[in-house]
């Protein structure tokens, strides 16, 4: 589990995120995997794995204060390139992630419920085993399975002395409906749902610093939500992807990650 982290969000046009990205070059460095890429960016998937009466969506929609989701992470589609099971929970403000990664042939393993092999993880840390397992066990409990992918082109900027403090500016958002595990990057008929906005997000680990106050104010930022998996899926329509909306399981507001 990473120390408790804080997410601020914001939805810009993209005249004023290329402002801000000057601003934020003069105290961050940009993240290696932007560098030499267009408009610095990377692609980011992921495949959201909820229940049938998408309990972990309707978690975010109604502002429970303990709330995760479930998500598989992944960059590109060749077999070779790890997936990543994370798991991503909000304590009132706070927020916390699990991430264990492993390899592409040990996914339907994973989701079939069955323990994973320290060989099929992507680092010996056991807390790559010790996520995957807890991500297992959550899945279970919603008895989820795959729903929406997710995808998007990711510009980040990194404190340089530490992880503490990260900023990324989020483009072309789209998502559709997945229901298989095939780690395929194309989305066919995607919806977009903030258009051509680019998602600013201000992550700290610690205190708010005191030049991404200024900022803020400089530019009269708005803290709005943005959550990617929500908003697809009203795009989308929960009736295409869950059953039984209005009859949830019983004592699904119980199961939290601990």
């Amino acid at each position: 589990m990473q120390r408790q982290r804080f997410e601020l969000k914001y939805r810009l046009d993209e005249q004023l995120a290329l402002r801000i990205r000057e601003y934020v070059a003069e105290y961050l460095l940009l993240d290696e995997n932007g560098v030499g890429k267009p408009s610095y960016s990377y692609p980011v998937h992921s495949l959201y794995v909820d229940s049938d009466e998408l309990a972990t969506y309707w978690m975010t929609i109604n502002g429970d204060k303990n709330r995760f989701k479930l998500r598989i992470r992944f960059y590109d589609d060749k077999p070779e390139s790890p997936v990543f099971f994370e798991i991503k929970r909000r304590v009132d403000n706070c927020i916390f992630k699990q991430r264990g990664g492993v390899r592409k042939d040990a996914v339907s393993r994973v989701l079939a419920g069955q323990l994973v092999e320290p060989e099929h993880t992507v680092s010996k840390d056991p807390r790559h085993l010790i996520a995957i397992q807890r991500f297992t066990e959550l899945m279970q409990l919603l008895e989820a399975r795959p729903k929406v992918h997710v995808g998007y082109l990711r510009e980040a900027w990194v404190d340089s002395a530490s992880d503490a403090m990260r900023v990324t500016f989020d483009r072309l958002v789209q998502g559709e409906i997945e229901r298989t595990t095939r780690f395929c990057t194309e989305l066919t008929r995607p919806v977009r749902p903030f258009g051509d906005e680019v998602i600013l997000e201000l992550k700290f680990t610690n205190r708010f610093p005191l030049w991404l106050r200024a900022m803020v104010e400089r530019f009269g930022l708005f803290r709005c939500g943005a959550a990617k998996y929500c908003e697809c899926v009203e795009l989308i329509g929960e009736e295409r992807l869950g059953r039984n909306l209005d009859q949830p399981r019983a004592g699904m507001d119980q199961i939290v990650p601990s």
